[in-house]
């Protein structure tokens, strides 16, 4: 029986991601991988080893790694179409605050504001089309306007990249391994 006290109790099952579909599934198919891929990383962890900045002198840890994807989620999949939509853990004032500022005690409430937020993005993106443009950010300049593609496909990068990084903090951690 999984511990109610861990953040993340049990590994997610991670859908496999389709191999031969239409091209939102196989984008939507291969990002809800990475998800569950992240979360599991997590799993069966107690609040102070997501917490644990693994491998010095690297701020990173597993919970700054969900707080951080939890504010890409937003910034890419929410803050371009809702109004109001702002960072939960960085600010212009601290810019690392989603790695920097942790605190154990919110390792449990920062997943569930990640699993709601992944819930909310889905729904939220589920409503544009592939080819629809997305004006340019004035938070983000330097880069031009893009299509909801184009976010699929960062979103997918950045959970690869940081999913990697998950691998070495757990593998600090307790030893596991595995994709």
């Amino acid at each position: 029986m999984a511990d109610p006290a861990l953040p993340v109790p049990e590994a997610p099952v991670r859908p496999a991601p389709p191999q031969v579909s239409p091209e939102r599934e196989a984008l939507e198919g291969w990002l809800d991988f990475h998800r569950a891929t992240l979360l599991s990383k997590c799993a069966g962890l107690t609040a102070d080893q997501l917490a644990l900045r693994a491998c010095p002198p690297s701020t990173l840890s597993l919970l700054g790694l969900v707080r951080h994807l939890t504010d890409v989620e937003r910034g890419w999949f929410l803050r371009r179409w809702v109004p109001g939509i702002t960072p939960l853990y960085w600010g212009s004032d601290n810019l690392d605050g989603d790695f920097d500022d942790l605190d154990p005690a919110t390792a449990a409430e920062a997943v569930a504001v990640y699993r709601s937020s992944v819930e909310t993005c889905r729904d939220e993106v589920s409503r544009h089309g592939l080819d629809e443009v997305v004006p340019r950010s004035p938070e983000d300049p330097a880069l031009g306007d893009i299509d909801v593609r184009w976010i699929y496909l960062h979103l997918i990068e950045e959970y690869a990249r940081h999913n990697g990084h998950a691998d070495l903090l757990r593998q600090a951690i307790d030893g596991a391994t595995g994709d």
